[in-house]
Parts: structure tokens; sequence; C-alpha cells
């Protein structure tokens, strides 16, 4: 297989994701641990020295995770533009 080719890479990531998924019963407890520890990077990053109550911090690192996404797509978008 021609690992260089995006296309391929492509295809062949997509096969490996969608066996992986049919056999998982449940998704989303699947990914709990991945999604918490997530959450946890932007809730150090909002509330370092841990004063915030958690309903504060939640909302907070809710907001800063939701930010990280739109820088995303927007690198994303202006990628897509130059290509």
């Amino acid at each position: 297989m021609a690992a260089h080719n995006p296309a391929v890479r492509r295809t062949a990531a997509r096969i490996a994701s969608l066996t992986r998924w049919s056999q998982v019963a449940d998704p989303k407890s699947a990914t709990a641990p991945a999604r918490k520890g997530f959450m946890a990077r932007f809730e150090r990053e909002v509330d370092p020295t841990g004063e915030l109550s958690p309903a504060e911090r939640a909302r907070r690192a809710e907001l800063a995770m939701r930010a990280h996404m739109s820088r995303l797509a927007l690198a994303s978008a202006k990628r897509r533009a130059v290509a």
C-alpha cells in the first residue's frame, strides 16, 4: 500500500475506524475517559489554582474548549483555501 498517498491513507483509516466502532456496543462509554481527560485540560487552563467553584470551572472550560475548536476550524478553513 502506498502510505504516502493521502487518499489511500484516508481510506485505510476509515476502514480501521469503522471496524473498531462496529465492535463496540456503547461508543459514548468507550470514549468517556478520553473526553474526561480532554476537558480536564481546559479546566486546568481556566482555573490553574483551583479557586473557582466546580460549576464556574466547568462553564469556563466549556467555553475554552469551544474557542479551541473554533481556532482549529479557522486553521482548517485557511489551509483548504490555500490548497
